[in-house]
């Protein structure tokens, strides 16, 4: 299991207004925040953050390249749509629309945002 996970980005205010609007759709608030780098976590509900510093960062620099996807866990379908919807408010672009995606496995459902860097950012329900 991955307990945090770290991404770098050109600019921390504006990526970190993208991620608190589009991850506050999942539940995430930011743990910490300093002037180069933000943490994000769950402390109530579903997927729940084990590290008390959160386990999202960003880091102001450079961003890597190739640029990784990674996905967050969401409760339902509705958080996935909630998800996308806030992406696509915060400034990030569409990259796939929030539908069952049955090539993965029968009830996975997920939407895809590109973060203002490209970063792939997805959502995921795998419950029905």
């Amino acid at each position: 299991m991955i307990d945090h996970m770290g991404i770098t980005v050109s600019n921390i205010e504006k990526s970190t207004a993208f991620y608190t609007k589009a991850l506050g759709s999942l539940g995430y608030v930011i743990g910490k925040k300093n002037p180069t780098s933000v943490s994000f976590g769950v402390w109530e509900g579903h997927g729940r953050s084990a590290d008390p510093g959160g386990d999202f960062w960003i880091s102001e620099g450079t961003p890597m390249t190739p640029r990784p996807h990674f996905a967050f866990n969401a409760a339902s379908r509705a958080d996935v749509e909630a998800f996308h919807a806030a992406a696509l408010a915060a400034g990030g672009f569409d990259n796939g629309a929030p539908e069952l995606r049955a090539h993965y496995h029968p009830t996975y459902y997920a939407a895809y945002a590109l973060d203002p860097d490209g970063y792939n950012v997805e959502a995921v329900c795998h419950s029905r």
